[in-house]
């Protein structure tokens, strides 16, 4: 639980400066003129005078003021000040007019268009501890994507922090079907669910499953009981975080080396080589091809290190004359160029 107080808007915060500011004045002003005064004047008509003055409207003087000492003087002090004070206070109000209202509504038709035109992308429910590793393992895969978290400011603070302020967002709450489909999971080819607690994790589960049902959901799951529920309500796959953590921890302690080369394989984003899989189409035109007719092994730094058939079976160090079949994974490592070219090579001809 977050006990911490919620931040404000910075321009909320200057508003809300220049309203107080406002008030001192009015307060200060009105006590003047009733001290000035000895009595004269009622506090009620000293603090209209202090309003109309410093707001620069003007009606009219209060009865007799020329007659006391320093009362005009204080007036046109008001009236000097208030100009600065209403000034600042105006300024800050069509700022959060237009950075707050109008901005937001800018923001979310952008939001909308550029969703619009995504296909086959992948959604990333939660962008968290664990929903943010997801998010720049995307960018590294150059996988189109689209981020549902409740937090607009954390969304902004990612987006500016790992995509330079480019990040396609929907800001809601992933367990409602609503948010889903604006974030279009209808056209997605995949979702992950990285929400803190396992029942929301499931409840987006559900959801997504029922409105895509031929997508890949990668669910979060913290409990160990949890990741069969999961699967029941349609997960395609489930992780646990801690597990992974704790596994990683230990191989770190007995297989640094191997470690090392994994981080360096998986998350330098300096390096351009990659361990991907290439699944080939039903309509490849190299389905019956073998893999000694792609020519891929030492070339463009692309080694074959698997595949896997449709059935699940799963074939290390598969021979040259390894038949190519319809939805085969092919595991692959080598460059992000030659995987692409591998890809290319896969797809149906038009």
């Amino acid at each position: 639980m977050n006990l911490s107080p919620p931040t404000l808007h910075p321009l909320v915060r200057r508003l809300l400066v220049a309203f107080a500011i406002f008030n001192l004045l009015v307060l200060i002003g009105a006590v003047a003129l009733f001290v000035l005064g000895h009595g004269r004047w009622a506090l009620g008509e000293c603090v209209y005078m202090a309003v109309i003055s410093i707001t620069t409207v003007g009606f009219g003087e209060l009865s007799q003021m020329h007659e006391v000492a320093g009362a005009r003087f204080t007036t046109a002090a008001l009236i000097i000040l208030g100009l600065g004070t209403i000034a600042y206070f105006q300024s800050n109000l069509t700022a959060l007019l237009i950075e707050g209202v109008i901005g937001h509504a800018l923001r979310r038709n952008r939001m909308k268009k550029q969703v619009a035109l995504l296909s086959q992308h992948v959604i990333v429910a939660g962008a968290g501890s664990t929903g943010r590793h997801v998010i720049e393992e995307l960018i590294s895969a150059q996988t189109p994507f689209v981020v549902i978290d409740r937090n607009a400011e954390h969304l902004e603070h990612v987006s500016e922090e790992l995509c330079e302020g480019r990040m396609v967002f929907v800001h809601g709450d992933a367990t409602v079907d609503s948010v889903l489909s604006a974030a279009g999971v209808e056209r997605a080819r995949g979702l992950v669910s990285a929400l803190t607690h396992d029942k929301d994790n499931l409840f987006v589960t559900l959801s997504a499953r029922s409105l895509n049902a031929s997508m890949r959901i990668v669910a979060k799951v913290t409990e160990d009981g949890a990741g069969p529920k999961m699967m029941k309500a349609g997960a395609s796959s489930t992780v646990n975080p801690t597990q992974i953590g704790g596994r990683r921890m230990a191989t770190e302690l007995i297989r640094p080396k191997l470690n090392e080369f994994l981080d360096q394989l998986m998350r330098d984003r300096n390096q351009t080589l990659r361990l991907e899989e290439v699944v080939i189409p039903s309509l490849s035109p190299l389905i019956g091809a073998t893999l000694g007719e792609l020519h891929v092994r030492g070339e463009g730094h692309l080694m074959i290190v698997a595949v896997q058939r449709a059935s699940g079976e799963l074939v290390y160090n598969p021979a040259l004359d390894t038949k190519l079949e319809a939805d085969m994974a092919v595991i692959v490592m080598g460059e992000i160029a030659s995987v692409n070219r591998i890809q290319e090579t896969f797809r149906p001809t038009k």
